[in-house]
């Protein structure tokens, strides 16, 4: 029978989740499912400042955010400790192992067991990413797996945890290939089967350097808070070092399952692009439920139900509102980057009091002639009655206004004056979507701040 695969994502929490460790659990959670296999969530907190439940609990909720499902109880690195020091004992009686007296930095000397490398041969393994790897067990020294305090270090515990969880294969970063030549060394001395391995390639910045806080946010927790939708992120991160072999970008998540393969990992190291993934964001919002979206938006911007009666007064029927609701969220919607920032874009439809872009009136308000543009169009557009007020004919009499030399001069003021923003939804539809009313009140409120 086929042995059933069982991968696990071990991470040290800290109460930050780096995208780089969480691109690592997403490979190891598309590999389990793609097999019909076990995703084992391993918590290595042996380091029990940082580890604190908090920490711990971080961990939890970006996994759950990230829709992570793991497969069997989480298993915490600290309640394995004596198995971890039995192992400990089992290579010292085989010679695998020895004791030391060292001493520290801070000048204090203790016993440490090490474990005892070989001292000819050749140690390798097929990385199915990165292909046969090899390297002289001369050229490894002994290195520490207890330390003097009678503590296990992460070698012997993670390899140890490995063997009791049945991990077949190991999927991490390739900053751990050094450490997997020691720990196969200790995995043939406990008399243990090997795992494969295969090691993801770094994740780095425009400069080709590890990506870090010094170049945007890279922590989980962050781009949640943001804005980001968990399905864009994972696709995203999904996309920095595997491709589909074609060129779909936005997959479902059955379509990731399906389709992913280590041996289609890349090899070479995944360059990080924001601007893509805002646009990836941007392709997921779109793909909200309109419905949901509307009251999402009505909610935010405290309209309640999405049928609550809006700005404009001339809309008095149920129906009316709800096609104004539908048509306003639906107009937000595909030009939305962040879910955050949707409830400023339609709280000037919605209330008199929106907030105002200061740089956006210095360049748009402030300047020769953007007095007299506002006057000259609320003019224009006092002469068109309440039932003809439409984008189009709106947009007719700007046209006229302009003799073909370009809207800009004309369109950019008005959009200011009316919206407090520099960009949004097309102004037509944004003076007809605030009504004939409220448009003139506007441009003379502008115009008279002048």
């Amino acid at each position: 029978m086929k042995k059933e695969t069982r991968v696990r994502f071990a991470p040290s929490p800290t109460g930050k989740v780096h995208i780089g460790n969480i691109r690592a659990a997403i490979y190891n959670w598309l590999y389990a499912r793609h097999t019909g296999g076990k995703f084992l969530l391993r918590v290595e907190d042996t380091d029990l400042e940082r580890s604190t439940p908090e920490a711990i609990q971080v961990l939890f909720e970006c996994m759950k955010w990230l829709g992570l499902d793991w497969d069997e109880e989480v298993f915490y690195q600290t309640k394995n400790v004596s198995r971890h020091l039995e192992c400990v004992e089992k290579l010292l009686e085989s010679g695998h192992a020895y004791k030391v007296e060292k001493t520290s930095r801070d000048g204090k000397t203790g016993v440490v067991t090490m474990f005892r490398m070989p001292k000819e041969g050749t140690i390798e393994f097929d990385d199915i990413v990165k292909g046969h790897m090899a390297k002289k067990a001369e050229d490894i020294q002994d290195f520490a797996i207890v330390r003097s305090d009678g503590s296990p270090i992460f070698h012997i515990a993670n390899v140890v945890d490995d063997i009791d969880q049945r991990v077949t294969h190991i999927i991490r970063g390739d900053d751990h290939v050094e450490n997997t030549f020691k720990h196969i060394c200790i995995f043939r001395a406990l008399g243990a089967e090997v795992p494969r391995y295969a090691h993801l390639s770094m994740i780095v910045n425009q400069q080709g350097k590890p990506y870090s806080k010094r170049d945007g946010a890279a922590f989980v927790g962050e781009y949640r808070d943001e804005g980001y939708l968990p399905e864009a992120l994972f696709n995203y991160l999904l996309l920095l070092g595997w491709n589909p072999g074609d060129d779909r970008e936005i997959l479902s998540r059955e379509e990731m399952v399906e389709l992913f393969d280590l041996a289609k990992v890349h090899v070479a190291a995944a360059k990080f692009d924001l601007k893509k993934l805002q646009w990836m964001n941007g392709e997921y919002i779109k793909k909200i439920p309109a419905a949901q979206f509307r009251d999402y938006l009505a909610n935010a911007v405290g309209a309640g139900a999405a049928h609550t009666v809006p700005l404009r007064a001339d809309i008095a029927d149920e129906r009316g509102r709800t096609a104004w609701w539908d048509y306003l969220a639906g107009q937000i919607q595909v030009r939305t980057k962040f879910l955050k920032d949707a409830p400023d874009a339609v709280r000037c439809f919605v209330s008199d009091d929106f907030p105002v872009d200061e740089k956006a009136v210095e360049k748009r308000l402030r300047k020769p002639g953007a007095k007299d543009a506002l006057l000259e169009i609320a003019g224009r557009f006092e002469v068109v009655p309440a039932g003809d007020w439409k984008a189009e004919k709106l947009e007719a009499i700007v046209k006229e206004l302009s003799q073909g030399a370009g809207m800009g001069p004309w369109v950019h003021p008005v959009r200011v004056a009316v919206s407090g923003r520099g960009e949004g939804i097309g102004l037509f539809e944004m003076l007809e979507l605030l009504g004939r009313e409220k448009t003139l009140s506007r441009l003379s409120r502008a115009a008279a701040a002048l």
